[in-house]
């Protein structure tokens, strides 16, 4: 199974939903990066379930650092966080046990491993991973910040309910990591009422999330296969609720002529500029200095509690499913952290290629 990403700051993930831990293990970063387990904890609960909106599951991700640092820094081996599962209901998945959930992983990974997954609640697949990736994303956010580099998600939109695009950096990122409902305009009123909304019919939502990353230096990537949006691309396509993905303008490029795409370059403060940023601070798969931006298509909660038709793969007969077991009606707003984790770990890598592991120090 390949569970590993990057090439200098390497970040594996490990564990099921339903197994008594996840975690993950950072291995290639310098030594001597402050590790603050008080951040860690702050980004974990960004994530966690917070009210009627979320998932009923409640875990409280009491992680345990168990290699890597010491005495509150890295210590150049591989850091390893773990994380234990406490408030499963592996019942919940017995009943169904065969039935593929629609949307889901259930039938694919049956057919590849042979029918030996550990399928309760998803299993390796399931977005309980995702805790450990924040845990380990944490300490990349942390080591980006203290290199002036700042990154925040947000959400643009869900349903119908639409937030502003980042504009002011870094005041927008700031404000948007002090929320534990993240957007810019005071809009988590109204996008709340979707999503109990579709509770209430035993559905679920999706919606677009928006990242920016700030203070990032010009010319990082490489041309072609390794281009920072293909790299980051590459990163958030295996979060398993992203299913679409652009930078800047993205799909609307595609209505514009040039002389409305383009970003004229400019002068600001003796800095390289450009006085549009329709590329999302990527040009040629390299960074260009300006704000790195994308949006990313979040899918509605596969896992609903309405009759669906479906298959018994161990049987061979078609059945229809009653879903029993505690869900999240949207992953709109526990998938901002998640992504600027994710986001952090594969930027903490390209700056480690370009300067070396010891920059991130």
């Amino acid at each position: 199974m390949k569970n590993s990403l990057g090439t200098s700051v390497i970040l594996t993930l490990f564990g099921e939903s339903h197994g008594p831990e996840i975690g993950a293990v950072l291995d290639g970063l310098a030594p001597g990066i402050p590790v603050d387990e008080g951040f860690i904890a702050a980004q974990l609960a960004r994530r966690r379930p917070q009210g009627r909106t979320d998932t009923a599951r409640r875990e409280p991700d009491a992680f345990r650092i168990v290699s890597g640092v010491f005495n509150g820094r890295t210590t150049g081996a591989p850091l390893c966080i773990l994380i234990p599962n406490t408030d499963t209901r592996s019942a919940d998945y017995e009943k169904n046990h065969g039935l593929a959930r629609p949307s889901h992983a259930d039938y694919a990974a049956h057919m590849k491993y042979a029918g030996y997954e550990d399928w309760r609640g998803g299993g390796h697949f399931s977005g309980r991973i995702t805790a450990a990736l924040v845990a380990a994303g944490a300490v990349a956010l942390a080591a980006l910040s203290a290199k002036g580099i700042r990154i925040a998600t947000h959400i643009l939109q869900c349903g119908e309910v639409r937030d502003k695009d980042f504009s002011e950096f870094p005041a927008e990122l700031d404000l948007v990591n002090g929320k534990d409902f993240p957007v810019i305009r005071p809009v988590e009123v109204e996008m709340e009422a979707v999503i109990l909304a579709a509770r209430e019919r035993s559905d679920s939502v999706g919606g677009i999330i928006q990242t920016a990353v700030s203070g990032l230096e010009a010319g990082l990537g490489e041309p072609w296969f390794d281009a920072l949006d293909s790299v980051l691309a590459r990163a958030l396509f295996s979060i398993g609720g992203i299913k679409g993905i652009e930078f800047g303008s993205g799909f609307a490029l595609a209505g514009m002529y040039g002389s409305q795409a383009n970003d004229p370059f400019c002068l600001q403060d003796g800095q390289v500029r450009t006085r549009t940023n329709h590329s999302g601070g990527i040009q040629g798969g390299l960074s260009n200095g300006m704000p790195l931006v994308f949006n990313c298509a979040v899918k509605p909660t596969p896992s609903i509690a309405q009759p669906q038709q479906t298959v018994n793969f161990l049987t061979g007969e078609e059945a229809v499913l009653h879903l029993v077991g505690r869900h999240d009606p949207a992953i709109i707003r526990r998938i901002c952290p998640v992504v600027s984790a994710l986001t952090a770990i594969v930027l903490c890598d390209q700056l480690a290629l370009r300067h070396g592991t010891d920059y991130l120090r």
